[in-house]
């Protein structure tokens, strides 16, 4: 009798986390495990904002799935149907083939993507910060923003050039624009034709205070701290434009950005809308607490991508949050439940009370909520780092990171843009399609 077969769809946190459980627990012969995912890794998204502010190597926050999951099978590929009446999902491989994949069980853990909303020039002007791309993108965007301003004489572009907009005030948004920031009013040292005072950062919110997922009093305390740094906090305000770089908001601002950060919210991936999966009406699909899909034994979900009930909530409606909390623990009694379902036991309920939050407000800075105990600036920031390189996968991976931090230590911060990471073959282009041009007469600077 062949093995049975375990498709994983998606290699992020939940994906890597339980296919790292099923390859140490499974028997011999047992069952095989495929991953697929588009992504030749896994990103640990709580260190974007550090690896965006140069405190981590991008290349240590994110983990190799072959490397980390040597006894299964990993594709790079994108799924782009699932049909479970047939039991098989449909993917394009990077060659551009179209293969068809058979599954005994299946697990549908996508993730999500940025909820981007038809605003004007969004798409022209606006970048996300779900990914590493992103990441670093980010980083010599605005370090080049600074070098310009540095050099030029135009003082309506210096004001464009040297102004930063993010939208969204969770986690996601908070965390990299402090660490940005930070990282922003650090590099100035090095050019004395700018002043921190010359740097504007404003940060919009729709509704009534940051940070939902912890108290109004600790919310308070991060706005506090962020207004104390010059960045202007603008709650229940949206914004209407971004067309050519220009920022409408719904307060009657206006003024010329060269740099907008959307970091408000997020949906299911859209791979899930060419499945015959239950979804909601969020697109999320439909799960038992036992992270089954609803109605079928064979097929499991979680993560952002799920609505999985909150068992320790008193509402019968309540679902778990999308966060990295809840994805790592879904991950592992997910686990647990395949194993049983192989095995012919009895599948466990995922049952977890919220444990509260942290956050790195920049270089020493934080706020964290856990359990109901407050704490703030240097022990937050401490805890902050504590707690994500515990969760970081892979003992490899944790001990790069924490080289990375005690050489911050002895050593300044490299701060330096590397702009033609992002078109690394204009020079050549550009020198390949020179021909005889004659010698410059400019002036010399």
């Amino acid at each position: 009798m062949p093995e049975p077969r375990i498709v994983i769809i998606g290699g992020g946190h939940v994906g890597l986390t339980l296919a790292l459980r099923l390859q140490r627990m499974l028997r011999p012969g047992e069952a095989r495990v495929t991953v697929i995912d588009t992504q030749p890794h896994m990103t640990y998204q709580p260190f974007l904002p550090e690896a965006a502010a140069g405190s981590l190597e991008p290349r240590h926050v994110v983990v190799p799935l072959r490397e980390a999951l040597r006894k299964c099978e990993v594709l790079t590929a994108q799924v782009s149907a699932i049909d479970h009446a047939d039991r098989q999902l449909t993917a394009t491989l990077g060659d551009g083939r179209v293969v068809h994949c058979g599954y005994d069980i299946l697990v549908a853990v996508p993730g999500s993507i940025s909820r981007a909303l038809p605003i004007p020039g969004l798409a022209e002007q606006g970048v996300g910060f779900k990914t590493i791309g992103e990441a670093i993108f980010l980083r010599n965007h605005v370090l080049s923003r600074l070098d310009i301003a540095a050099s030029t004489t135009d003082e309506k572009l210096r004001r464009r050039l040297l102004t930063f907009v993010f939208v969204g005030g969770g986690y996601a948004g908070i965390e990299a624009m402090a660490e940005l920031e930070s990282m922003s009013r650090y590099a100035i040292r090095s050019y004395p034709q700018v002043a921190s005072r010359d740097m504007r950062w404003v940060l919009v919110e729709a509704m009534g205070r940051i940070m939902p997922e912890v108290s109004p009093p600790m919310s308070e305390y991060t706005k506090q701290r962020l207004t104390e740094r010059g960045i202007e906090v603008k709650l229940n305000t949206t914004a209407k434009s971004f067309m050519d770089g220009h920022v409408m908001l719904s307060d009657g601002d206006v003024f010329d950005a060269d740099t907008v950060v959307w970091t408000a919210g997020v949906r299911p991936h859209p791979m899930l809308e060419d499945s015959d999966l239950p979804r909601d009406s969020k697109g999320r699909v439909e799960c038992t607490a036992k992270l089954q899909v609803r109605g079928i034994h064979n097929v499991f979900s979680a993560g952002d991508s799920a609505a999985v009930p909150d068992l320790t909530s008193s509402d019968p409606d309540a679902l778990c949050s999308p966060s990295a909390q809840h994805a790592v623990r879904q991950a592992k009694v997910l686990a647990d439940n395949i194993l049983a379902l192989l095995r012919g036991e009895k599948l466990g309920n995922y049952k977890h009370k919220y444990a509260g939050a942290v956050a790195g407000l920049g270089l020493f800075q934080g706020a964290a909520e856990v359990y109901g105990v407050k704490l703030k600036g240097f022990p937050a920031w401490l805890l902050h780092r504590c707690y994500h390189l515990a969760k970081m996968p892979t003992a490899s991976h944790k001990a790069r990171i924490l080289g990375d931090w005690l050489l911050e230590l002895p050593f300044r911060r490299q701060v330096v843009a590397l702009g033609e990471l992002h078109d690394p073959r204009a020079e050549f282009v550009k020198a390949a399609n020179t021909r005889g041009l004659p010698k410059s007469h400019g002036r010399a600077v």
